[in-house]
């Protein structure tokens, strides 16, 4: 991913075009911050119902059509108006160990099945957010240590505002796994994540840290996206649809950084969403 000389980097566009952008992305995210909390809380009472009622972790789909209809779609429309490569139209690459759906279009098991039907959903979601904090906590340790040359003021403010964004997306689902009666994700229990760690390793510029967090940004955002196609719970449906947009922006944004207009795709792809059997939980 390096090989790029310590400081050549520049960013391409000026420090307050970012500045705006990121104050922009954290509005959008103090907006959804309510729905979030709500449905996430709904999510951990509707899988607690099921428990009692047939010792499932799947929730009633009854209404899934219907809130799918008007949160996952409206997900999708916002997600393909973000995320996409301006040169192919599809997602950039994500690390080793990404990429959807099984042939069909179920999730995998995780390894040792102690997160199951919606959970184990709710277990990958928790262990990229971590994955992300991680990333973009090690990005601001070697700017710190001066391992990335020159880091623009606005950049960093991007980094640790992403980083807190992510924070409460995972607080958010570990409620959910908490209210379930299950263990909360502190860590990145994840089979991509030493490669993932090396790559940051490996980075000497700010633009060798935009790429692989753009990397991270479009796997999350595809995950998203997957689950409200998968998940049963309507509870669930509409937490992932409420974060995806605000994963689409960073996305975004990073484009923006990397000097990439974010052409908007008709359709976002899912091809590059992680599998539940990246779990090592």
């Amino acid at each position: 991913m390096s090989g790029s000389t310590k400081g050549s980097w520049e960013l391409p566009i000026s420090e307050g075009q970012l500045a705006r952008l990121t104050r922009d992305m954290e509005q959008a995210h103090r907006d959804t911050l309510p729905a979030m909390r709500a449905s996430a809380v709904d999510l951990a009472e509707e899988i607690r119902t099921r428990r009692a009622e047939d010792g499932s972790d799947r929730a009633d789909a009854g209404r899934r059509r219907f809130l799918l209809g008007a949160g996952g779609i409206g997900a999708a429309l916002v997600l393909a108006a973000c995320s996409s490569d301006p040169k192919t139209g599809n997602a950039m690459s994500t690390p080793s160990g990404s990429a959807g759906m099984s042939g069909s279009g179920s999730p995998k098991p995780s390894a040792s099945g102690q997160y199951t039907g919606d959970l184990q959903v709710v277990a990958l979601a928790t262990a990229l957010e971590n994955q992300a904090v991680g990333a973009y906590q090690a990005a601001l340790d070697a700017a710190t240590a001066g391992k990335l040359g020159t880091v623009p003021a606005a950049v960093a403010t991007f980094v640790t505002t992403a980083m807190a964004q992510h924070a409460d997306h995972a607080k958010a689902w570990n409620s959910v796994l908490t209210g379930a009666g299950k263990p909360a994700i502190t860590d990145v229990p994840l089979s991509n994540q030493p490669a993932t760690l090396e790559a940051l390793g490996k980075a000497a510029t700010v633009g060798d840290v935009a790429k692989l967090a753009l990397q991270l940004e479009d796997q999350a955002a595809q995950t998203y996206l997957f689950a409200t196609y998968n998940v049963t719970s309507p509870a669930g449906i509409t937490t992932a649809a409420t974060i995806a947009p605000v994963e689409a922006m960073h996305a975004a944004i990073l484009h923006y950084v990397l000097g990439q207009y974010p052409v908007p795709d008709d359709f976002l792809p899912v091809d590059k969403a992680a599998k539940p059997s990246l779990l090592t939980v």
